[in-house]
């Protein structure tokens, strides 16, 4: 299964990793490896993670306040945003 960004998704990690990086040297880079390996397991295990509706789920990140929220779309795990958990409750 491949994984695919909406250009949305792709900027809020963008602007993730920039904030990150401005707080701590390294802590941008702590903060996409934990993002990657959140998505391996998502792409593993699709139907594991919290159900948000029928087609859409959220899966955390372990040590940053962050939600991948997806679905699958044919072969594909389709990452629709990543989400801070509190700065936009509801997102």
């Amino acid at each position: 299964m491949n994984i695919r960004l909406l250009e949305p998704a792709q900027q809020e990690l963008d602007e993730a990793m920039a904030w990150y990086s401005d707080q701590a040297p390294g802590l941008g880079d702590a903060f996409l490896i934990e993002t990657l390996k959140t998505l391996k397991l998502a792409n593993q295990f699709p139907h594991a993670w919290h159900p948000l509706s029928p087609q859409i789920r959220r899966c955390r990140l372990n040590r940053f306040p962050y939600s991948i929220i997806y679905s699958l779309d044919g072969d594909d795990l389709l990452v629709i945003a990543i989400a801070h958990q509190h700065r936009k409750p509801g997102y």
